[in-house]
């Protein structure tokens, strides 16, 4: 990628880097002078490769053993690969992996509609609102009122379950992280039916062949006894592997709300928070550990995120912005913390459905 190229992307990244004297032009500048905006094709290839030969050996494992309560640890292991495969969508749907939009939704939508069963356009499209909006209580979809509460304000106001849950949501929170796999299942195909909803007949067959092949690999294989402990087992494991993976990065962290919003930086950096750690750590989390840094430029290849940290660190300390990183299990206390304390409204009332 040459420099030209590297700063047209940097551009796209960020909405006010066209103005010349913002502070994320200042940083987009350093980034595209690093290099660190080039493809990666080998890593992916690796990357992708790897996923897809496991993903595959699980399967077979599964067909191999037949009907057997052992399967419940495939079931485990497959829970774990479809979290591997949905966190490669989510770099194709930012177009780390190919740089034309084409290409990019076609492998995206075989990993996150065929091979996983979850919406490749409807995650899409929720996850762009959140990555322009993070934290906003009425424009980042992640953090609407549903079942959870995200701020006193919106604890105050809540109604049916959530408000029954609310008061004690932080003992909830994993519980209901087992549900989070079906829930993105059902989230999806209910996104079908929206009208104006593109590539429907697309996104509805692979779907379809995804489901179809799914139960019938379980109720034909397994026993019904044993086919709905794999079913509760594999989708739980994806559950708490995708909540977990996606936890740390923003709860907790300031929220927004109203037309008063800060700038690009101000706004990717305040609201996002980075956890600390080894390889390990970037490849359990895909690198989302990297949050600051993938939401500054989400195009950019996974591997130069760790790279990019100290860049984008360096920066943010001479502005005087907050920058905030933690320990993986110290991320997820300070989001039952922050989870527990929002509730305080609905712990002073009465609790009811």
């Amino acid at each position: 990628m040459t420099p030209v190229e590297a700063t047209a992307t940097v551009a796209r990244d960020g909405e006010d880097t066209a103005c010349e004297g913002s502070d994320f032009a200042g940083l987009a500048r350093r980034i595209a002078a690093s290099g660190l905006m080039a493809r990666r094709p080998g890593y992916y290839w690796v990357r992708i490769g790897g996923v897809a030969v496991l993903y595959v050996a699980a399967w077979t494992a599964f067909a191999l053993l037949g009907s057997s309560w052992w399967q419940l640890l495939v079931a485990g292991a497959l829970g774990v690969l479809f979290s591997q495969v949905a966190l490669v969508a989510h770099d194709l749907a930012h177009r780390q992996v190919f740089r034309l939009r084409r290409p990019s939704e076609t492998a995206g939508r075989i990993a996150g509609n065929l091979c996983v069963g979850m919406s490749y356009g409807w995650w899409q499209d929720k996850h762009t609102r959140h990555h322009a909006n993070p934290n906003h209580e009425e424009l980042d979809p992640d953090v609407n009122p549903d079942i959870l509460v995200w701020s006193q304000d919106q604890a105050r106001n809540a109604r049916g379950l959530a408000r029954w849950i609310g008061g004690r949501q932080a003992y909830w929170f994993f519980p209901l992280l087992t549900l989070e796999g079906m829930n993105l299942h059902v989230a999806g195909v209910r996104a079908l039916f929206r009208p104006g909803y593109r590539r429907r007949g697309l996104e509805a067959s692979l779907l379809g062949v995804h489901i179809a092949g799914y139960l019938a690999a379980l109720f034909l294989v397994l026993t019904p006894l044993q086919a709905l402990a794999f079913l509760a087992v594999h989708q739980a494991v994806f559950g708490v592997y995708m909540g977990c993976t996606f936890a740390p990065n923003h709860k907790g962290m300031p929220t927004l709300t109203g037309s008063a919003r800060p700038d690009f930086l101000r706004r990717q950096v305040l609201t996002s928070r980075n956890v600390r750690g080894g390889r390990f750590i970037d490849v359990v989390l895909g690198g989302l550990n990297y949050q600051i840094e993938h939401h500054l430029f989400p195009s950019m290849p996974t591997p130069h995120l760790r790279r990019a940290q100290p860049i984008v660190r360096a920066y943010c300390s001479e502005l005087g912005i907050s920058y905030t990183e933690s320990g993986l299990l110290a991320s997820y206390a300070q989001a039952l913390r922050h989870l527990h304390h929002v509730g305080a409204p609905l712990r002073a009332t009465p609790q009811l459905p």
